[in-house]
């Protein structure tokens, strides 16, 4: 068995264990959490080679007896629908820009076995922030140069003993980041590696003495609104849980 033919049957189980009696037609909480994990894939943005930013704020259009009765389950739904999908962006490698929102919304105008999904990330208005955590403390990196070192002066401050007072520099365009040492007396190790200066990619551990420091890039952004109604012409589409295809887009 595959591993996406593994990650199907966890989902069902996952999602659908605890509901399964509850429903003998139309749509069940494994077909929106299919339908989820669709969208989000069909949707996924690579930004750059680290980072691929995916939808986080999902609206479920459900036929008026089908939202009735998945809302029937309340917050436990919510709750499963949340992991899933969570787990499987995780899996992915995905970027979500904030907190995932699902809703499901009653639409008179699908037929009962049908769903139809509108997503958003964020409504595009995300920025990247770059930080630095040393135990257990986080330090944003607000300006082009960040110092860090054993002095006062410093803008991170490292109390350790193999560390010089002004030790090495991060260097940060809002996009791209680079360590440099400043001819510290013991060196700058990156990745376990001895470097005068190098590209500092997410998640990279600079080690300063027996201090590390690891550099992190995360999204930021304003929390997402919900996604405007479909156009027209918009490209989400209607699942047939019955045929299990995907249909025409709805007018």
């Amino acid at each position: 068995m595959g591993l996406l033919d593994s990650f199907e049957k966890g989902l069902e189980r996952a999602v659908n264990g605890a509901f399964a009696k509850t429903f003998r037609s139309g749509i069940e909480p494994v077909d929106i959490a299919s339908a989820l994990r669709s969208d989000m894939d069909k949707k996924a943005a690579i930004v750059s080679r680290e980072r691929i930013l995916a939808p986080n704020a999902f609206v479920v259009h459900l036929s008026p007896s089908d939202e009735e009765r998945m809302s029937a389950l309340g917050t436990p739904l919510q709750a499963e629908l949340r992991e899933v999908i969570t787990t499987h962006a995780r899996t992915q490698g995905y970027t979500l820009p904030s907190a995932l929102t699902i809703s499901l919304v009653s639409d008179d105008r699908l037929s009962t076995g049908t769903l139809r999904v509108e997503s958003q990330i964020a409504e595009g208005r995300v920025s990247w922030q770059a930080v630095v955590d040393v135990a257990g403390r986080r330090y944003p990196i607000a300006g082009a140069r960040t110092v860090i070192g054993r002095g006062s002066d410093a803008d991170i401050t490292i109390s350790d003993a193999g560390a010089s007072r002004t030790h090495a520099e991060i260097l940060w365009d809002g996009e791209r980041a680079m360590v440099r040492d400043l001819g510290s007396t013991n060196g700058t190790k990156l990745a376990g590696r001895k470097i005068s200066e190098a590209a500092l990619p997410s998640d990279a551990t600079i080690s300063i003495g027996n201090t590390n420091l690891v550099f992190r890039v995360i999204a930021s952004t304003e929390a997402p609104r919900r996604p405007a109604p479909a156009a027209a012409d918009d490209t989400t589409r209607a699942f047939d849980v019955r045929g299990d295809n995907w249909g025409s887009p709805l007018s």
